[in-house]
């Protein structure tokens, strides 16, 4: 060999391509609704912590996130001791795949789950086995039907993504009932915060109660901290200590932090984000609907938009056509959706121009994709 080689799977990998950023070109807004951010930003108060630590830069930051843990305590009434904190949930997931899975283990996700999924149990040597989706909704029999013995993790994003459907939480609690008691349940809660079902839950609960169920949450969506890499996952105690053994040291800044718990103690930013999701995410899904575009019912901050294959009209046509305008959608090919858009709900501006210039294309006689 004349140089390094990757251990054996690695290079067999896809690697992880996030939404696109716009192209900011001189006289013309851009609007990205591309990788579900909130289009309100942070919670003042979040802007304000951060300011706070610039002061202190030099410092490391508390190793185990104690305040930040404290406050998710006491915001969901849970044990702070079994909760981890991360550069996101992603760190996370891939923490608790390292944790966990091996060559010659099987994890489980569904046909379009989270792609962080694959990557995750593909990095660690082992198999990704997938089972079917039902209407780009989990299904939990599908899943039982794939488990084996050497099934260790079963993936569940939920509400998943892209699709923004979600399972009951009867069905989530059927499908943990179903696993052997030595396989991990991950739940995937990453828009928890948009979902206005009465039958849904995060399965926090079950976290609680059971000694295989993991839940993970994070602070990119409604909080909008992305920039800043925070979230956390809650679960038994044997897991999170394993998890803590191989965590890296000082995983999460103090900027992060801070600027985590004061968001997560401001509810009201919350909530007026949530009331706006709800109301446009309705308001879209009908527009769209009318122009002959089927969408898939989504409980998140995004609608999953299904094009017809007729030429002019198409998914990769549509995207051309509205970044051309400055509208920057997800495309989803990379989740075997080839005809498929999703879209991020943005302000009210940007849903109603968003409408607009996708009724253009879809009644223009000639289709431009410049």
């Amino acid at each position: 060999m004349s140089r390094p080689v990757p251990k054996a799977g690695i290079l067999d990998i896809a690697p992880y391509t996030p939404g696109k950023s716009p192209v900011v070109e001189a006289g013309r807004k851009t609007y990205k609704l591309s990788s579900n951010e909130t289009p309100f930003g942070p919670s003042p108060r979040a802007k304000e912590a951060v300011a706070a630590t610039a002061a202190h830069l030099e410092d490391y930051p508390e190793g185990t996130s104690k305040v930040l843990r404290e406050a998710i305590g006491r915001r969901y009434s849970l044990d702070p001791a079994r909760i981890i904190c991360g550069a996101g949930s992603d760190e996370l997931l891939n923490l608790i795949a390292h944790t966990y899975l091996g060559p010659g283990d099987e994890a489980i996700h569904t046909t379009h789950g989270f792609l962080v999924y694959p990557i995750a149990t593909s990095a660690n040597g082992a198999t990704n086995v997938i089972a079917a989706e039902t209407d780009f909704t989990c299904n939990v029999d599908a899943i039982l039907a794939a488990v084996s013995p050497r099934t260790k993790l079963v993936w569940l994003a939920n509400p998943n993504n892209p699709t923004g459907t979600f399972l009951p939480y009867d069905e989530v609690k059927r499908l943990h009932a179903g696993l052997p008691s030595h396989v991990i349940l991950v739940l995937d809660a990453a828009y928890a915060d948009y979902v206005c079902r009465p039958d849904y839950d995060s399965g926090l609960e079950l976290a609680s109660t059971t000694e295989n169920t993991v839940v993970s949450y994070t602070f990119s969506k409604v909080h909008g901290l992305a920039a800043l890499r925070i979230g956390w996952m809650y679960g038994p105690a044997h897991i999170i200590d394993a998890m803590n053994r191989i965590r890296g040291p000082f995983n999460v800044s103090a900027p992060a932090m801070l600027a985590a718990v004061a968001a997560i103690e401001d509810t009201s930013h919350v909530e007026m984000s949530q009331a706006f999701t709800v109301q446009w995410r309705d308001w879209l899904t009908e527009e769209v609907s009318k122009l002959g575009i089927k969408v898939t019912p989504s409980v998140a901050n995004f609608i999953l938009m299904h094009f017809p294959d007729t030429p002019g009209k198409t998914a990769l046509e549509a995207d051309a056509y509205l970044t051309h305008r400055g509208l920057v959608l997800r495309s989803v090919a990379s989740y075997g959706l080839p005809h498929a858009l999703r879209m991020t709900i943005g302000t009210e501006e940007a849903n109603r121009f968003f409408i607009e210039t996708l009724r253009a294309f879809m009644t223009a006689n000639t289709p431009e994709t410049k």
